[in-house]
């Protein structure tokens, strides 16, 4: 495969790859911009920390419907309805003058991300030249672009103002929006309409449910290194925006390239229990060293390799533990992993405040090793994910899910 080959693509193609790292960057964005919020509309860390909690909530819960609509509208009017909803929702977000406002306007983020990631992968791969493959890793650069930009965009905005990343995601996605609008053709529905209960009828199937509780309760160590390290950094808007930006450079990092290859050498299931101990350590070291910024720093780096690493393979878990369509897999397993993680960043702020700083981090660690007590209790239901096997189509097709 020559780059130049792999370069070639259709206008259609660069203008969702573009989205998709706008959509990326959303995950990383606010982080540097939680404490000046904070400090500017006089508000504690918990309730801050409710802009990742909103934002996963009505996300997960959405996920739900996705299907259900993506197969009535269409994959570019789905896309388009995600983008409007996210340029409408970020601009409000900016133009806030309280926190309870912030904290409404990223669910309607959410809301529109979760229509968005439904068709971003679907729409690259039936308008790309040349292989799937080919379209696959396009498609996985622009997450690890968007991932590792994400924070350093937001630090660097947010030197301006903590108002100014909003601002910024609302106008990079309405050009996102008039791209994919001019360029991308249009598409059908889909002959087969999704049901919106399909998704919890799947969590009927023992596998599948033990890898959606197990990265639910894994989402607790997640948001308190995202959602909760900022407040005891208490550095500046670019400082953090850097550590950051070194955390999500390294999970983009492992995600592409040294999740795969571990998963062909060891096999998913394996390396996901080993990694989720490893993190849990990192959280309890960090817990142990939570007034010490050096610590918490290199923890939420180091944090960032285990991460990736986690995210992709549990993906791949999900689409191996059932033999349902992929959509309602993954749906189900969102719906689980965010709805019922949505609460993690609020109780590490209320921790942090009510107890002190290093509750949080080890409540993290705690809620990570019963994930991987959960995920041990799975052993022979998922006895398929112990055998080496190389990086599927499945799994990169619903990394937009694992790590929107």
């Amino acid at each position: 495969m020559s780059t130049s080959s792999f370069l070639k693509q259709p206008k259609a193609v660069w203008a969702v790859a573009f989205a998709c790292v706008i959509a990326f960057m959303g995950i990383g964005l606010v982080d540097p911009i939680l404490k000046p919020i904070a400090d500017q509309l006089h508000a504690t860390p918990s309730q801050v920390s409710l802009l990742f909690t909103s934002y996963m909530a009505i996300m997960g819960v959405a996920m739900l419907i996705t299907g259900a609509v993506s197969s009535r509208l269409g994959a570019k009017r789905t896309l388009l309805t995600g983008l409007a909803v996210i340029v409408v929702f970020s601009a409000l977000a900016g133009m806030s003058n309280s926190v309870t406002g912030i904290v409404a306007f990223r669910a309607g983020w959410g809301l529109g991300n979760a229509l968005f990631i439904a068709t971003a992968l679907a729409a690259i791969v039936n308008s790309a030249s040349g292989s799937v493959a080919q379209a696959i890793i396009l498609y996985e650069a622009a997450l690890g672009v968007g991932i590792a930009a994400g924070p350093l965009v937001g630090g660097e905005l947010g030197t301006i103002s903590w108002r100014a990343p909003f601002y910024g995601v609302a106008v990079l996605m309405l050009i996102a929006l008039l791209a994919t609008w001019t360029m991308l053709p249009a598409t059908s529905p889909e002959p087969r309409r999704t049901s919106i209960v399909e998704p919890l009828q799947a969590l009927r199937n023992r596998s599948l449910a033990t890898v959606a509780a197990t990265a639910l309760l894994y989402n607790f160590g997640f948001f308190t290194v995202l959602a909760f390290t900022p407040f005891p950094l208490a550095m500046s808007a670019r400082q953090i925006g850097l550590i950051f930006f070194g955390w999500g450079l390294c999970l983009a990092i492992t995600s592409v390239f040294v999740a795969p290859r571990l998963q062909a050498r060891f096999g998913a299931l394996p390396v996901i229990m080993t990694v989720l101990t490893l993190f849990a350590i990192d959280l309890f070291v960090m817990g142990l060293g939570a007034q010490h910024k050096p610590v918490l720093a290199v923890g939420v780096v180091v944090a960032g390799l285990f991460l990736g690493i986690n995210n992709t393979l549990v993906t791949e878990a999900v689409m191996g533990a059932t033999t349902l369509e992929r959509s309602t897999a993954s749906a189900a397993y969102s719906f689980v992993r965010f709805a019922g993680g949505a609460v993690a960043p609020w109780l590490a702020g209320k921790l942090g405040e009510e107890i002190n700083i290093h509750v949080p981090f080890f409540v993290g660690g705690v809620a990570v090793v019963l994930a991987v007590a959960v995920l041990g209790s799975g052993w022979k239901p998922l006895a398929h994910l112990r055998v080496p096997k190389s990086h599927s189509a499945e799994e990169a097709e619903a990394l937009t899910v694992a790590d929107a």
